[in-house]
């Protein structure tokens, strides 16, 4: 029977807590998501049913382009229509999950303290890039990586580690699965980009006619960011490629 279980363990009561409500909100209103079937909660742990699979290559990405998009539809359909990228949004039972702006704002000045933004031009740069890119319907963030979605011998797609939510423009969770494919397995093709974003615009705009509207140039500045935020894990984690482009500003090469 153990072997048809998996437990995650946390640090604190308040993550696990904090991780039940991630869980619970993705299924009350991302219904395109499909999540393990989570069994039984402790004070530190959470014991879900074990999926197996494997994680997501380039070959997937338009697929898991439309579901995205689809989720991120959804999203705002259900409960996001009235959210604002710089307010944390909040449960109903008064908690909330972050903001866009406030943790990559911080995250962006502590890049910049570790080196891998050279020198306060740099690091004004990117935050004004980040300022300009939280505009827009409201998504969510859930860090897309390879890794946190399983391929099923079905071929079903299962959503893992939704521990952390965030606010986020629309777009900018493709753009951390684009980034995090390329550090996996190497660079992709602008044809293979240009077509995930085809298709998750093509998805959101089921939701709404605005939804769809992300384009290229709004994904490539969100590209430049992801860009210097995971750069610390470089070589760590399974990404083995390096970064996938130099930050930059609008208006630059």
């Amino acid at each position: 029977m153990t072997d048809l279980l998996f437990t995650k363990r946390y640090q604190t009561p308040e993550r696990t807590a904090a991780a039940v409500r991630h869980y619970r909100w993705i299924g009350q209103h991302v219904k395109p998501l499909r999540q393990p079937v989570l069994i039984s909660t402790g004070s530190d742990s959470l014991t879900f049913e074990r999926v197996e699979g494997r994680p997501v290559r380039p070959e997937d990405l338009p697929r898991m382009a439309e579901l995205l998009g689809h989720a991120h539809g959804a999203a705002w359909s259900s409960d996001l229509q009235t959210a604002s990228l710089n307010t944390p949004h909040c449960f109903q039972d008064g908690t909330a999950f972050d903001d866009y702006l406030g943790p990559r704002e911080a995250a962006l000045r502590q890049r910049h303290a570790q080196g891998y933004l050279p020198d306060k031009v740099s690091l004004y740069a990117m935050l004004g890039l980040l300022e300009e890119t939280a505009q827009g319907p409201s998504a969510f963030y859930k860090d897309s990586n390879p890794r946190n979605f399983i391929i099923t011998g079905a071929a079903d797609i299962v959503t893992v580690d939704t521990d952390d939510l965030s606010l986020a423009p629309m777009g900018y969770d493709l753009a951390k699965l684009i980034t995090a494919l390329h550090l996996t397995y190497g660079p992709l093709t602008d044809q293979a980009i240009n077509a995930a974003l085809f298709a998750y615009n093509a998805a959101a705009r089921c939701y709404g006619a605005r939804l769809g509207a992300t384009d290229r140039e709004r994904l490539d500045d969100f590209l430049a960011l992801h860009a210097v935020l995971t750069a610390p894990y470089v070589g760590r984690n399974g990404y083995h490629y390096s970064r996938p482009m130099r930050p930059r500003t609008r208006g630059t090469s």
